[in-house]
């Protein structure tokens, strides 16, 4: 009964959460950190805390590769140079910052550089909420930041926690080769599962089928990389960011329409309970502490994460101009970002999942048998950064107001670029295809007529004052009111035992997809 009981708090959790979060202006991830503070005071809740294998090894790649299928590679090439500075050079200044705030706070260097590692990498759940409220190129090096800067702060963990235990020799050549089989072993095992992925869906026909195999395609990245002791977030990112070129040719329409909701339903699910379980171990690890007291431990939170966001804003604030005079050229000048937008990029350092399930992860003795040195500390100190840092989202609308982020019309313009575009290849080749498929001339002239209204509908971009956008409007809201009363109708003649609900869901599946169509051609305000 107490894993049901979980569930359903869990869930009252995210609908209370996600309510209030639409009527007020504070971030969802928040709420649900509260909430999971909340949750901790119940005995059962602390006690019941998942391990931290199954947040690395479940969670993260389903998280991980729907960011990746949902990024825009494109916008990632163009700013390769600023996402791989970001996911390697800064990674390590921030583990080698952190490390010397927490060794002269008190923890040895094994240690230290183990909460660093753990504290390094930004968290590409909580960047995925801005993608409303920004730029596309501003969100796409976040997302791209955020996704690959975890493959380099899990090496530098498992080595940090290799060398404290005893397991691992810190040696230059050890070092380098750990980091070549990471990156290189992590790429290898995206690309090769990502390969297998595409032509086993490519050869099937049953949508339901497809879709598992895309379930299964991140873990069976992650689980080849872990064989091979590469990456595997970067496994599962190849592999998503490969996929996400390729499905297109492969995946039917029916198999996306079971595909795209159950992943944006379970992505909100995962990401939301890991809020929620930062909140419950923020708890336990108050009430755990041991090893200092708790003034020293809340001062030690607030050096760390000082730490953690100044080192971001330094980079920020730093490396733009060194990149300026290396490169001068015209094409470099034209990406310049202004300094003012950049606060946004400073401000959006969040930490998360990641940094929670590595410190959680720290083993509880050494190799002598010995207790691990201030992992009860970590733990809270983790806690804490990832708490404070969450704040920053409340910051977030004044900054992007400081910021003065110019308008980002560019998808809405590319979108209506790809409807002219493919509207006019449909009616160029409607003659053609009628022809192959020896339609009728009353249907060749029904068709003509829809295209040329879609296409007319297009060139008008929604002006509200076009004629044929207002005839269109109202011909949607016409038709929209008829469905619903074709669904009274329906639940009218299942009530009355005059038809089975058999018969009744299968005709309601048809109503339900015209009026999905409808609304998704005329979104609701």
């Amino acid at each position: 009964m107490f894993g049901l009981e979980i569930v359903v708090m869990l869930g009252l959790a995210l609908v209370v959460c996600g309510l209030f979060a639409r009527r007020y202006p504070i971030a969802p991830a928040i709420l649900l950190v509260l909430v999971g503070v909340l949750l901790g005071f119940w005995p059962h809740v602390r006690q019941a805390q998942l391990p931290p294998e199954v947040v690395l090894l479940l969670f993260l790649p389903a998280l991980l590769y729907w960011e990746s299928l949902t990024t825009s590679l494109r916008e990632i090439r163009n700013n390769l140079r600023v996402v791989v500075l970001t996911s390697t050079a800064l990674v390590f200044a921030t583990a080698a910052a952190v490390a010397g705030a927490a060794h002269w706070l008190g923890l040895g260097w094994g240690p230290a550089w183990v909460l660093g590692a753990a504290l390094a990498p930004t968290d590409a759940t909580a960047v995925g909420v801005l993608a409303r409220d920004l730029p596309r190129r501003t969100v796409t090096v976040l997302r791209a930041e955020s996704l690959i800067n975890d493959g380099t702060a899990l090496v530098l963990y498992g080595l940090a926690v290799g060398v404290t235990v005893g397991q691992e020799d810190l040696t230059g050549w050890h070092v380098t080769w750990l980091l070549v089989l990471a990156y290189c072993g992590g790429v290898l095992a995206g690309a090769l599962i990502g390969l297998v992925s595409w032509q086993v869906r490519r050869r099937m026909d049953d949508p339901m089928l497809e879709a598992i195999a895309m379930l299964v395609t991140p873990f069976a990245a992650f689980l080849l990389a872990d064989v091979l002791h590469a990456s595997g977030v970067l496994a599962v990112v190849v592999c998503g960011l490969f996929m996400s070129q390729v499905a297109p040719r492969i995946t039917g329409a029916v198999t996306r329409q079971i595909a795209i909701p159950f992943w944006a339903l379970s992505t909100t699910v995962l990401s939301s309970a890991l809020f929620v379980l930062v909140g419950v171990s923020a708890q336990s690890a108050v009430r755990g502490l041991s090893s200092a007291s708790m003034m020293r431990a809340l001062g030690d939170v607030l050096v760390v994460t000082a730490v953690v966001i100044g080192v971001r804003w330094a980079w920020i604030y730093t490396t733009p101009y060194l990149i300026r005079l290396l490169d001068r050229r015209p094409a470099q000048r034209l990406r310049r970002v202004p300094a003012r937008q950049r606060m946004v990029s400073a401000v959006a350092g969040f930490r998360g999942a990641v940094s929670l399930a590595a410190i959680l992860a720290v083993p509880h003795a050494l190799d002598s048998g010995a207790p691990f040195p201030g992992r009860d500390l970590m733990v809270l100190i983790t806690c804490g950064v990832i708490l404070l840092t969450l704040l920053q989202a409340l910051l977030l609308p004044s900054v992007v107001r400081f910021a003065r982020l110019p308008a980002d019309t560019s998808v809405d313009e590319e979108v209506q670029y790809a409807d002219e575009y493919t509207l006019d290849v449909a009616i160029e080749a409607l003659e053609n295809t009628a022809s192959e498929l020896d339609s009728d001339e009353m249907v060749i002239e029904r068709v003509r007529r829809e295209l040329d209204k879609q296409r007319r509908l297009v060139a008008a971009a929604g002006a509200q004052d076009n004629p044929a956008v207002q005839h269109d409007d109202q011909y949607t809201s016409l038709l929209l009111a008829l469905i619903g009363r074709r669904r009274e109708a329906l639940l009218e003649l299942r009530d009355a035992q005059r038809i089975d609900d058999i018969a009744l869901r299968r005709v309601q599946a048809g109503l339900d997809a015209d009026e999905v169509r409808l609304l998704r051609a005329h979104p609701l305000e």
